[in-house]
């Protein structure tokens, strides 16, 4: 049995496709298919059932399957340990972030650090919270760039910046002649809001108080934030967006971004990984990465800010 072959096993059981599992682990499906069927021999027993489309672990499979995430996690501690103490930054580094961060943050920071440090091999995936919180917990990333968690979570939490939310209104709205926005404002107005689940839309709809709004978006949730602001730019609607996002606009597209009355809600970013985590030389280097291509302001929460 070896730490490679756990691997295959991993991965055919997160694609639920032979395939799809050995692309992942860059090696041919032959080489995959005859390692697994070893291992299978070795044990005597069925891992998974190939009988099912998709494939799926046979029921002993299923603890061996947890039992090989427990075992690689801790052989991949010792690596990390290693890594650690010669304060490297190099290697594999597993990073999930919101899809409502990732399109305004990572282009400020993420070729800088590519090129800076070559032998870093960061791997992105965009996530929700949840998500992110299951595969921290699991071992499949190493950190998450997520919004606010509670004060008594079970991460350890490294906080990057503080940024406010924005009204996105279409020039047909009644709104559009506002300067600021206020929260009885929105009441009936059409909302472009992503689905729940997606913190963005969770702390707007409590900060604005937006009882309706569950009932009322049901047709409108299966979106992207990019896709609401195509659709208020044709002439419907209100959406939100991140400060973040208002450098990426042209100059026609600023005039429909509208800031709320004070205080102004606010989302705390922050880097979350699991409290035994040990490469905190190559976390602290990627905060102060973060951190420096942001506006200065953001770092610290404003008098006029309130975290939502």
């Amino acid at each position: 049995m070896t730490l490679q072959q756990l691997e295959y096993i991993l991965a055919v059981d997160q694609f639920r496709h032979f395939a799809k599992a050995a692309e992942h682990c860059r090696v041919t499906q032959p080489t995959l298919s005859a390692m697994i069927q070893k291992l299978e021999d070795e044990l005597e027993t069925k891992i998974f059932d190939r009988s099912q489309q998709p494939i799926c672990p046979t029921p002993v499979g299923r603890f061996i399957l947890e039992q090989a995430q427990v075992v690689l996690s801790q052989a991949n501690r010792i690596k990390d340990i290693i890594e650690e103490e010669k304060h490297s930054l190099s290697g594999v580094f597993k990073l999930g972030i919101l899809p409502t961060i990732a399109p305004y943050l990572l282009p400020r920071f993420f070729p800088q650090l590519m090129k800076k440090y070559p032998k870093l091999d960061i791997r992105v995936t965009e996530m929700k919270t949840k998500d992110i919180k299951q595969a921290l917990i699991k071992g499949d990333i190493d950190a998450g760039i997520i919004a606010t968690l509670p004060e008594k979570d079970e991460f350890r939490q490294t906080p990057l910046f503080y940024e406010q939310f924005y009204a996105y209104i279409a020039r047909e709205s009644d709104l559009f002649n506002n300067k600021i926005i206020r929260t009885s404002d929105l009441n009936d107005e059409q909302l472009w809001m992503l689905d729940e689940g997606h913190c963005f839309r969770d702390q707007l709809v409590r900060f604005c108080h937006m009882k309706a709004a569950q009932a009322s978006q049901i047709a409108y949730r299966l979106g992207s934030m990019e896709t609401f602001m195509r659709m208020v730019e044709s002439g419907k609607g209100v959406t939100f967006i991140p400060e973040l996002a208002i450098d990426q606009l042209n100059d026609t597209q600023k005039e429909l971004v509208r800031p709320f009355a004070i205080p102004t809600p606010t989302r705390q970013i922050i880097l979350i990984t699991c409290e035994h985590f040990i490469r905190t030389t190559l976390l602290e280097v990627l905060t102060k990465e973060i951190q420096a291509s942001v506006p200065r302001e953001m770092l610290s929460l404003r008098a006029t800010q309130v975290v939502v």
